[in-house]
């Protein structure tokens, strides 16, 4: 069975994902300083620690937080800094429960612009402008969430045809050709600053 997300590289993450909001919105939180793959497959991991096949963000925001630190540094542990992360994924899941009663689709559902979607995902805990317009770039394109100036909101992660971010990530192909492109940015980066610091001899 073919699913919209295919990020974790793994069917039965994959269709967590793509059934579950909150399992999208927390892979998105762990897309950081590890490789994107355990990243995704992160919310199929603490739903079948939690002893269900769906993430309740209830629950978590209710869970105690030391064993929910606990539940998330288990092996394989869910991210490279389990204590912290596990501490932005209660922080996400009890604004959600605070601000749209535990409902992660309602973060995007009525949103009637681009603007107003991205407003509200930088809003998230953990939640910078490139992390959102990323998200929100990823519901576009893969999840058909598209109000008005969606792509322009989006930044240049909205872009048709890119390979910037996981929002163009649709198999092992599309992977790499991602990968490829992070790897060419780092070189670049690393080339201007390499001018600038001999500019300045």
């Amino acid at each position: 069975m073919d699913h919209p997300l295919r990020l974790a590289q793994q069917p039965e993450a994959d269709a967590l994902l793509s059934r579950s909001p909150l399992a999208a919105l927390t892979g998105m939180l762990l897309d950081q300083q590890i490789p994107m793959e355990w990243a995704f497959t992160g919310p199929y991991t603490i739903a079948e620690r939690l002893g269900g096949d769906d993430l309740d963000a209830h629950e978590i925001a209710a869970y105690d937080p030391e064993a929910f630190v606990e539940l998330c540094a288990r092996k394989p542990a869910v991210h490279r800094y389990p204590g912290s992360m596990a501490k932005r994924v209660q922080q996400l899941c009890q604004y959600l429960v605070e601000h749209y009663d535990g409902d992660a689709s309602a973060v995007w559902r009525d949103a009637a612009s681009g603007g107003e979607l991205l407003g509200r995902l930088t809003a998230l805990p953990g939640f910078g402008k490139q992390k959102a317009q990323i998200f929100l770039a990823l519901l576009g394109k893969r999840l058909e969430v598209r109000p008005e100036g969606w792509r322009e909101a989006a930044g240049a992660y909205g872009e048709e045809g890119s390979y910037r971010s996981v929002a163009d990530i649709t198999g092992p192909e599309t992977l790499e050709k991602v990968r490829a492109h992070k790897q060419e940015a780092k070189r670049a980066a690393k080339a201007a600053k390499a001018a600038k610091t001999s500019e300045k001899r």
